[in-house]
C-alpha cells in the first residue's frame, strides 16, 4: 500500500471513530480515562524499556542534553502522565454546554451548543508525555486523535497509545479502537499526505521547534493552531524585590531550559542593574548558564567573567529573537519600562513574558501593553502550562490571535453548532 493510501485509510478510520465517540457519555469517558491512567502506572517497566530504545536513538543523533531530557520517561514522569489523565477525568465535560440561547419573535428557539471538532492531528517532537496528554484531552472532548511524534520517540509513543486503547476497550466495550492512533511510519512524507485529507482531518496542532511548526503550517491544507517559538522574557523593573527577581529569573531559565515557556531573554532596568546583576551573575554561574549580554550588563558582571566563573559572549542582534532551549541567556540592560516593553513587542514571540516589580501601576501597564498570550507579574514564565493553569493536561500552546490563545485544554478542543427548535415556522 502506498504512503498516501496508508494515510487515507488511517484518517478514514479516525473519522469513523470520531462519530462513534459522540455516543459515549461523561461517565463512560471518565471510566476510560481512569483505566488508561491505571494502565500506564501498571506498565512502567514496559514503557521504560521502550523509552530506553528511543534514548539510544536520540544519543546517536547527537541531540543536546536539554533535548534528551525532554525525551526521558522516568517513573515520576509516567506517574505525572497518569495523574494528568485523572485530572482530565475530574474536569467538567466540555461537550453539550449551552453557550447561548435566544428565542426569536416568531417563536423559533435557538441554542448554541458545544460539540467536538472531530479528527485532530497532533504533530510533535520528543516529549512522549504529549502522547498521553493529547490523547486524553481529545478523548474527553469527544475528538479522535492521530498522533505523529518524532522518530526519536516512536517506541515510547506507540506503547503509551497501545496501553491507553487496550485499557479503554477493557473498561468500555463501546470505545472505538481507532479513537487514538499513532502514525506507524517515521517517513516525513506522511505529514503532507495526512494534512492533505481535508475531508477526514479537521484540525492539526504541531508542537515542537520553529522549523517543524513552520513546515507543518506551510504544507497543511487543514486548519493549523500553532506557536512558532517561545522567546519568553523576564523584565526586572527598577522597583523589583531583588531576591524575588533573582529567584524568578533563575527558575524561568534553569528549571527546565529545553521547553517553550523557559525564559530566553532577561531585561534588567538600569536603575537596579548595579544592585542586582552581581548576585544574579553568581546564581547564573552556579547553574552554568552562558550569558550573551550587552556592554552595560558586562560591566556589572565583569569580576565573575574575568575570574572565569561566568561564561559571557557579546550579544548579537539575532540573540534578541533567539529560542535557545538550552542554558544560554540573552541579557540586556534597559533604560525604563517603555524600553523593556518596546524590546519585548519587537523581539518576542507572543508566548509568555513577565515583569518583576513592587509597583502596581508599572505591572498593570506591562500586562496591558505587552502583546503575549500570557503575561505575569512577579511569577515565572514556567507556569504557562495547561496543568499549571488547572486544565489537567495540555494539548498545546497557541500564540495565534484568532481562535485559541495560550495554553489549550478541553474547552479549546470544542466547536459548536446551533440547535434550532421550531413549531412549523417558515420564512
Amino acid at each position: 500500500m502506498s504512503l498516501d493510501a496508508q494515510m487515507k485509510e488511517l484518517a478514514s478510520r479516525s473519522k469513523a471513530a470520531a462519530r462513534q465517540l459522540t455516543g459515549l457519555d461523561t461517565e463512560q469517558k471518565n471510566r476510560c480515562l481512569h483505566a488508561m491512567a491505571q494502565a500506564l502506572c501498571e506498565n512502567k517497566a514496559a514503557i521504560g524499556k521502550a523509552n530506553e530504545q528511543d534514548l539510544e536513538t536520540a544519543r546517536g543523533m547527537g541531540l543536546s542534553q536539554a533535548m534528551i531530557d525532554r525525551l526521558v520517561l522516568n517513573e515520576a514522569r509516567i506517574e505525572a502522565m497518569a495523574q494528568g489523565l485523572r485530572e482530565v477525568a475530574a474536569l467538567p465535560d466540555p461537550i453539550g454546554r449551552v453557550l447561548d440561547e435566544r428565542e426569536r419573535p416568531n417563536g423559533l428557539l435557538l441554542q448554541k451548543i458545544t460539540t467536538p471538532i472531530g479528527v485532530v492531528v497532533i504533530i510533535y517532537e520528543s516529549r512522549p508525555n504529549v502522547t498521553a496528554d493529547a490523547a486524553g484531552l481529545c478523548f474527553k472532548s469527544g475528538n479522535a486523535t492521530i498522533l505523529r511524534g518524532g522518530k526519536e520517540a516512536i517506541h515510547s509513543n506507540q506503547i503509551i497509545a497501545e496501553l491507553m486503547v487496550q485499557a479503554a476497550q477493557a473498561c468500555e466495550p463501546h470505545f472505538p479502537v481507532d479513537a487514538i492512533q499513532v502514525v506507524p511510519t517515521t517517513d516525513r512524507a506522511a505529514i503532507p499526505a495526512l494534512l492533505s485529507l481535508t475531508d477526514e482531518v479537521d484540525l492539526c496542532m504541531p508542537r515542537g521547534g520553529e522549523g517543524l511548526i513552520r513546515a507543518v503550517a506551510e504544507c497543511s491544507k487543514v486548519p493549523v493552531i500553532k506557536h512558532y517559538k517561545g522567546v519568553c522574557h523576564v523584565y526586572i523593573h527598577g522597583q523589583a524585590n531583588a531576591k524575588m527577581a533573582i529567584d524568578i529569573a533563575i527558575n524561568a531559565k534553569t528549571q527546565r531550559p529545553g521547553v517553550c515557556n523557559a525564559m530566553e531573554t532577561l531585561l534588567v532596568d538600569a536603575a537596579i542593574a548595579e544592585k542586582i546583576l552581581p548576585e544574579l551573575g553568581e546564581a547564573l554561574a552556579r547553574h552554568k548558564v552562558e550569558v550573551r549580554g550587552d556592554e552595560v550588563s558586562r560591566k556589572w558582571l565583569a569580576p565573575l567573567i574575568d575570574q572565569g566563573e561566568l561564561s559571557f559572549k557579546w550579544a548579537q542582534e539575532e540573540d534578541w529573537g533567539a529560542e535557545y532551549l538550552d542554558l544560554i541567556l540573552a541579557l540586556k540592560v534597559v533604560a525604563n519600562l517603555e524600553e523593556a516593553m518596546a524590546h519585548i513587542n519587537r523581539h518576542g514571540s507572543g508566548h509568555s513574558d513577565a515583569i518583576v516589580t513592587e509597583d502596581p501601576a508599572s505591572a498593570e501597564r506591562f500586562m496591558r501593553d505587552v502583546d503575549a498570550s500570557a503575561v505575569y507579574w512577579n511569577a515565572s514564565t514556567r507556569f504557562t502550562d495547561g496543568a499549571e493553569f488547572g486544565m489537567g493536561a495540555e494539548i498545546g500552546i497557541s500564540t495565534d490571535k484568532v481562535g485559541a490563545r495560550g495554553p489549550m485544554g478541553l474547552d479549546e478542543l470544542t466547536s459548536y453548532k446551533w440547535r434550532c427548535y421550531g413549531k412549523g415556522q417558515i420564512r
